[in-house]
C-alpha cells in the first residue's frame, strides 16, 4: 500500500507541469511560424481541390443535360401539346 500511495504521489507532480506548458511555449517562434505557413498552404490547397470538384462537377451536369434524348426531355418538362 505504501508503495502504491508512493507512485500515485510521483505521477501527479508531472502531470501538473504538462498542463502549464503548451507545444507552442516549447517550440522557438521560426519554427511556429514555418507551422503556421504550412497550414495556411495546405488549407489553400484544399480551397483549390474542392473548387476544382466543384467546377468537375457543373461540367459533368451541363454534358448530362446537352446529351439528353428526346424522350428524356420529355419526361422531365411533360408534354404540352395544346400550346402551340
Amino acid at each position: 500500500m505504501a508503495k502504491k500511495k508512493q507512485r500515485q504521489q510521483q505521477v501527479k507532480p508531472a502531470v501538473q507541469k504538462e498542463e502549464g506548458n503548451t507545444l507552442s511555449d516549447q517550440l522557438s517562434s521560426d519554427v511556429l511560424a514555418k507551422l503556421k505557413e504550412t497550414k495556411n498552404q495546405l488549407a489553400a490547397v484544399e480551397r483549390e481541390k474542392e473548387e476544382e470538384r466543384q467546377a468537375q462537377l457543373l461540367f459533368e451536369k451541363k454534358q448530362k443535360e446537352k446529351n439528353k434524348s428526346f424522350a428524356e426531355l420529355l419526361d422531365e418538362h411533360g408534354y404540352g401539346g395544346s400550346k402551340f
